[in-house]
């Protein structure tokens, strides 16, 4: 039977005395939390485990006794420790010694009370209490087996250090009748700006939630669920940052303490990405007005948005024509290209006569940045789809007409083989038609075949340019969404401090020798960083659709309408 103590590395130096901690009798193992010094009482050493006992839910109890040769010279020292042993019963009794300046330590149990006493082999494990006390065990999910097992038992260890942290709060300057040697035994760590912040944070807490539960009033009345606002509100990237922001600020100002470390590293993950939100948002404003950059955009936005016009009639003009030499439909030609020459009119002369508000709107909308640099990416996304309004309308148009023929087609198609497609039962079943049916049938599979190209060939150079309309506000969502689901303190979390986030442990020899306990350094791996990164990610409001290549291509292919994103509740057409 192997016996594993694991022994925290901060009491290494400590005075003679006992061991407190933690037997787990699953595993074989003792986890020594504390040394207590002499002179003590052992009555008062009882009663205060049984309050460290009762307020952190952990069993401590005397685990055997610590002996520093080096401190300590008297020969009656090594049987007046092992007589401890009948006053606090524990078996085994631990006794653990330091050999003067030798490296080697002695590590030995007796069983007293066992009537067939074993000897069992021992297992020395040093451990950085700190460290493990402020680490978060992540056991990979996909663990299995020995592995679970294994991850399971380090579970324990990491749970029952983390939570003895009252134990760790008396230090040596403290009047009371106990003396404790632990990681913090020099002096608890604590900072005065900290501390200042956590007496600040109350108020500034209760008036944000005072002042976010006004705002969320407002946004659920009835108000915002009338026809025009609850459809801006629904189609509207800047309102759905908004309302994701919103919801966040809601989650960080709650009074309620976090239950679990998954939800204190939520909360502080959403208020590091508002705070460096906000704060790259002022930067670019700052960088907007200092240079006078809102002034110039303006300047610049019309005669843009003219060449913008200019390329497209010229596009039109050519599809008008006889485009790459293809034989079109002329009537149809003709009727299509001055149908969408006059939707470009109209859009020119909408931007002509917004043009004296451009600058005052674009200034208004830099003011925006300092509410983040999401907020004002979102408002630019918004500006990109009111400025190419009239190429949607474009691919609506060629969209829907080469879906209609397209669908004629195929039902004209089953009207020759003599199917047609039963609505009630979702499925194709034969059908006798008569001679009049077939003639009206024919005629209409030949018009629209020979009208079929001239469509098309519309809906190819619309759908091209809506999909680079598509591509760049795709772009700009992905930034978005990558500042909104970045755990950034996380990140930082596992740069600085990697140890607070611990994937799992691994054992160094530190000494081995005949007859002497092996000596083991239990030392922590850290999560990598795409693990943090898939551990603590922050949903986003938009949900990318998971439509593969082949169901993209069918798409374009029967005309369906393709959108770069989906707002959650709503449906993908």
């Amino acid at each position: 039977m192997v016996l594993k103590v694991f022994f925290p590395s901060c009491c290494s130096s400590a005075d003679s005395g006992i061991l407190i901690g933690r037997w787990i009798s699953e595993q074989n193992s003792a986890v020594i939390l504390a040394v207590v010094h002499f002179p003590f009482i052992p009555v008062q050493v009882k009663q205060y485990l049984g309050e460290v006992q009762r307020v952190t839910k952990v069993s401590v109890s005397v685990l055997g006794s610590w002996s520093n040769s080096k401190q300590e010279k008297e020969e009656s020292l090594s049987e007046f420790l092992e007589d401890l042993g009948t006053i606090f019963c524990h078996e085994p009794w631990i006794q653990i010694s330091k050999e003067g300046d030798s490296k080697f330590w002695s590590c030995s149990t007796l069983q007293k009370h066992s009537k067939n006493p074993q000897e069992e082999e021992i297992i020395l494990v040093y451990y950085d209490q700190r460290k493990v006390m402020l680490s978060h065990l992540h056991p990979p999910s996909d663990t299995a087996g020995q592995r679970a097992e294994d991850a399971s038992k380090l579970s324990a260890i990491f749970d029952t250090v983390a939570r003895s942290q009252v134990l760790f709060m008396t230090d040596r300057y403290d009047e009371g009748p106990i003396k404790l040697t632990h990681w913090q035994s020099d002096g608890v760590e604590a900072s005065i700006i900290v501390e200042l912040m956590k007496q600040a944070s109350v108020p500034a807490c209760m008036l944000l939630t005072f002042l976010l539960s006004l705002l969320s009033g407002i946004c659920r009345s009835r108000v915002l669920k009338f026809w025009p606002l609850s459809f801006l509100w629904s189609k509207l990237s800047t309102c759905e940052q908004l309302g994701h922001r919103l919801q966040h600020l809601q989650v960080i100002s709650s009074n309620k303490k976090a239950q679990n470390q998954n939800q204190l590293m939520r909360k502080a993950n959403i208020f590091v990405s508002l705070l460096i939100d906000v704060a790259l948002g002022i930067l670019l404003m700052s960088w907007l007005y200092r240079k006078n950059l809102i002034g110039h955009l303006a300047d610049t936005l019309i005669p843009v948005a003219d060449h913008v016009a200019e390329e497209l009639q010229d596009l039109l003009q050519w599809l008008m024509g006889a485009p790459a030499g293809l034989k079109m439909n002329r009537a149809l030609d003709q009727v299509l290209g001055r149908f969408f020459l006059y939707h470009i009119h109209l859009w020119i002369s909408y931007i002509h006569l917004l043009s004296p508000f451009i600058e005052m709107i674009l200034w208004y909308v830099g003011l925006s940045a300092c509410l983040g640099l999401t907020v004002a990416l979102c408002i630019l996304s918004d500006i990109i789809a009111l400025l190419t309004f009239h190429i949607y309308c474009f691919y609506v148009y060629g969209a829907r007409l080469y879906c209609l023929k397209i669908y004629g087609l195929s039902s004209l198609w089953r009207l020759f083989r003599g199917k047609k497609w039963n609505v009630l039962r979702q499925r194709v079943d034969s059908c006798s038609y008569d001679l009049d049916q077939l003639f009206i049938g024919t005629l209409l599979f030949t018009i629209l075949l020979f009208l079929l190209p001239t469509t098309a060939l519309y809906y190819l150079v619309f759908t091209l340019l809506r999909l680079l309309v598509v591509i760049v506000q795709g772009l700009i969502h992905l930034l978005v969404d990558l500042i909104d689901s970045l755990p950034l303190y996380s990140l930082i979390l596992r740069l600085c401090r990697s140890y607070r986030l611990a994937a799992g442990v691994k054992f160094r020899v530190l000494e081995q020798q005949d007859g002497k306990p092996l000596r083991l350094l239990m030392q922590i791996n850290p999560l990598s960083y795409g693990a943090v990164v898939q551990t603590y990610r922050l949903p986003t409001y938009s949900c990318y659709p998971k439509d593969s290549w082949a169901s993209l291509c069918k798409k374009l292919f029967l005309g369906e309408l393709i959108y770069p994103w989906k707002h959650k509740g709503e449906k993908q057409n």
